[in-house]
């Protein structure tokens, strides 16, 4: 009768309408008949057949009652198909699905939000059941955007609008479960459905309170309360989500994250942007970190015309994964990472410096705001590469650490992959600082167990080249690279600071036996590491960090590479440091003169407490003492004070000021050092970089010619005219003959005298110059000589530096050039 017919039409009905009809209450407020429910379960349980007929049934009586607002029969129609589906899970079910799924439909189509609730709620308990099999012809793009289209929902009623919200997020939920489970779930990752799919999620994530105290690895929710907060749902529905991604579907599930975050510009400020990535970054699998910071590069190079702060939010969100990254599986990416940000480094350089010149003679509080926005991006950039490099393995790193400096462009050069004959001068030294500043991030914490691996010859050529530009902090972001490379058994934070250590046992310095691979580095690439050393000591622009940064070198090499001979070259490299300062060739300030004092005082200071020889130690502290009272400008406690008294001038003739290689010599003979060396002055060795540093060479600062003459010049005089006769004119044919073979006589000598090793050099002459050494005694009188003639006369030049024992005169030889 509740089908509004007789009872004769009743009984003549098919027997699945009468159940059908049965379930139904004459008032719906009594709810299922629970009897009748009963018989319709084994009824469609032992006549499965007739399942679809029933669905059918149940769908036409559903959405008449949708029609004529009866929601109360709408319920109980919901609740008896929910039923249904629960029972039976036979092959005919297929067909009463799509009866299911086109009443769900219909709740969700109509605008009374408790039927969208209801529709939604059935739908997930469907969503929760394993079919036995799959289906092959069904789709959910309608509930899809339906879902979406909820997860937005903008209801006047505060209460009303979130209970669609979550509602929509359920259903999202519910889809991606059911067609994960599906053999054909690769349809719900096509890129029309993650565009909806994806946003709804984000919108609502949007809400969350407290986003940095979720953004690690997912936990199990604890309670009701937060399945009833659209944003910790939506964010849970995400990470399941993202869970599920594969290898081939996982760009598409990462792209819609990209256009929600530009639409919204949610880039600056990137609190948001870097809370989501953090959730993707936990949420994939790890093998597949790689393809989510690809998708940043790729959205970092389309976005590279944006504002600053917009890049520089991207580089952030960059950093934040590559962070979570580098602890798993990166790929084949990092080549990739650092190529990009260092085109995108280039790109901000650009942006600034054409920036500044546009703006030349008019500047303005916009123009110097964009500069500022441009450095945001830049140490964005460098923090970056850094923090990437400083998490990568040993191999990778050391890798990475030559690809970075095979970047660093070096000015009269044209093989640099950053060119910097568009950047000018200003633009280069830029883009050198920063890299030198990412590198020197890479290489922090970088243990090699031996100097070789940390500075290989391909990488230490190019990363002293920069110690030798006219940039005081180019030099100093070079020796704190090297000092990150050298110290192995991190003594650097003892020696901080330049100072006379008073008891050097009290730093409890770690230090190990010098390997066998240490000392051949050192045989190799020593005279390097002295000349960059030596070389920066002479710098003009030097301020107290430099020179606490040389003292730092000097005993970080002391510390990890010092056998007996590094020890006398360091000797010889420190004793040459203080003739800088006292002979002044080079016409340095006061100040840097006074410094270069101090950091040999502090420096032999604390080698000779190192090798603890009694007597070398003496003479080291008696000069100190001796300072103190008479010259407190040269120890490092008074000159690098911010008020320090200078003084007019440096007498030579002070030697109880000085450090004095005699006395130094004497004192480690009697402790069993080869002092023979310490005789021999210090002189760095000329390479191409002065040519690249942009630095006179010392070949064009040291010129002088020492002659001696032989004999009496005033008995020996040559007469300048001579009778031209036959022999004469054939004696000059045949030396016009040889001039091709002088000159390439007198070029193998330079080049010798350029490259081989000084203690080879040394040598040689000194077995010449002991033979002459009593022909010094009867010269008479000393002649400087003008510039090379065309005969190819080397000069060179010697300093006249009497507070040694032994003096330095100009002089000539026949045969012997001195260099």
């Amino acid at each position: 009768l509740s089908a509004g017919v007789c009872c004769c039409c009743a009984a003549l009905r098919p027997r699945y309408k009468r159940l059908v009809d049965n379930i139904f209450p004459e008032d719906p407020k009594d709810g299922l008949v629970k009897a009748d429910m009963e018989k319709l379960t084994f009824y469609a349980v032992s006549a499965p057949e007739k399942l679809d007929r029933i669905g059918a049934y149940l769908a036409e009586r559903l959405s008449r009652d949708v029609v004529r607002h009866r929601y109360g029969y709408v319920l109980i129609a919901m609740e008896a198909l929910d039923q249904l589906l629960m029972a039976c899970h036979s092959q005919s079910i297929k067909p009463f699905v799509e009866s299911f799924l086109h009443m769900v439909a219909k709740l969700l189509e109509s605008g009374e939000p408790k039927l969208q609730v209801l529709g939604t709620n059935s739908f997930v308990k469907f969503a929760n059941i394993e079919e036995d099999t799959p289906s092959y012809h069904r789709r959910y793009d309608f509930f899809v955007s339906r879902f979406s289209a909820m997860c937005h929902s903008c209801d006047q009623d505060p209460e009303v609008q979130t209970e669609i919200r979550i509602a929509g997020i359920r259903g999202i939920q519910g889809v991606v479960r059911k067609t994960v489970n599906d053999e054909l779930r690769a349809t719900i990752w096509e890129p029309q459905h993650m565009d909806k799919i994806v946003p709804s999620l984000l919108f609502n994530m949007q809400k969350i309170e407290d986003i940095d105290s979720r953004t690690g690895p997912q936990s199990s929710p604890t309670g009701g309360v937060k399945e009833e907060n659209p944003s910790v749902l939506a964010e849970n529905c995400f990470r399941e989500l993202l869970g599920r991604a594969t290898y081939g579907n996982m760009n598409n599930a990462v792209r819609p994250v990209f256009a929600h975050l530009d639409h919204h510009k949610l880039w600056d400020p990137n609190e948001f942007a870097v809370s989501c990535f953090k959730i993707i970054m936990y949420s994939i699998q790890a093998q597949y970190s790689h393809h989510v910071i690809q998708e940043i590069l790729g959205h970092l190079d389309v976005r590279k015309r944006d504002s600053p702060r917009v890049r520089a939010g991207i580089i952030q969100v960059l950093l934040e994964a590559v962070a979570i990254a580098a602890k798993g599986s990166i790929g084949p990416t990092v080549l990739e990472v650092f190529n990009t940000l260092l085109k995108h480094l280039r790109i901000s350089v650009d942006l600034e410096l054409g920036d500044r010149r546009s703006s030349a003679g008019s500047a303005t509080l916009s123009t110097s705001s964009k500069e500022s926005d441009e450095r945001i991006v830049q140490n964005a950039i460098i923090q970056t590469i850094g923090f990437f490099g400083s998490n990568l393995p040993d191999y990778q790193r050391s890798e990475i650490m030559m690809f970075i400096m095979s970047k660093v462009p070096v000015l009269g050069t044209t093989s640099q992959s950053l060119d910097p004959s568009h950047l000018g001068d200003l633009g280069t030294r830029r883009i050198q600082i920063m890299l030198l500043r990412s590198l020197l991030m890479v290489t922090s914490g970088y243990k090699a167990t031996t100097i070789s691996n940390a500075l290989p010859a391909p990488f230490l050529d190019p990363l002293l080249s920069p110690s030798l530009m006219e940039d005081s902090e180019l030099r100093q972001l070079v020796l704190e690279i090297l000092h990150n490379l050298i110290d192995r058994h991190d003594n650097r934070a003892k020696l901080r600071g330049i100072r006379i250590i008073p008891d050097v046992s009290d730093l409890k310095i770690k230090r190990d036996k010098i390997s066998r691979q240490d000392v051949s580095f050192m045989k190799k690439h020593g005279q390097q590491l002295y000349r960059h050393i030596y070389l920066g000591c002479k710098e003009e622009d030097n301020v107290q960090k430099n020179f606490e940064l040389l003292f730092t070198s000097l005993a970080l090499t002391t510390i990890e590479l010092a056998n007996e001979e590094v020890v006398i070259d360091l000797i010889r490299l420190a004793i040459a440091l203080q003739d800088i300062a006292i002979i002044n060739e080079d016409n340095l300030p006061m100040f840097n003169r006074c410094g270069v004092m101090a950091l040999v005082a502090a420096y032999l200071n604390f080698l000779s407490q190192m090798i603890a020889v009694p007597a070398f130690c003496q003479h080291v502290s008696k000069v100190i003492e001796t300072r103190s009272v008479e010259a407190s400008y040269f120890l490092p406690e008074t000159i690098f004070k911010d008020k320090c008294d200078l003084p007019k001038s440096l007498e030579k003739d002070e030697t109880d000021l000085f450090f004095l290689t005699n006395k130094i010599a004497e004192s480690l003979g009697g402790s069993g050092y080869s002092v023979e060396r310490l005789s021999v002055p210090y002189v760095p060795q000329v390479t191409d970089e002065d040519r690249l540093s942009r630095r006179k060479s010392i070949v064009d600062t040291v010129s002088l010619q020492v002659d001696i003459l032989s004999g009496n010049s005033t008995e020996d005089k040559v007469d300048n005219t001579e009778e031209i006769t036959f022999e004469a004119l054939k004696k000059a044919i045949d030396n016009n003959g040889l001039e091709e073979q002088e000159k390439e006589k007198r070029r193998l000598v330079i080049e010798k005298f350029q490259k081989a090793p000084f203690e080879e050099i040394a040598a040689q002459c000194e077995t010449k110059a002991n033979l002459l050494h009593d022909r010094l005694a009867q010269i008479l009188e000393l002649t400087i000589r003008p510039p090379p003639s065309p005969s190819g006369t080397m000069t060179i030049t010697a300093g006249h530096a009497h507070y040694h024992s032994v003096p330095v005169y100009e002089m000539k030889f026949p045969d012997l050039c001195v260099y």
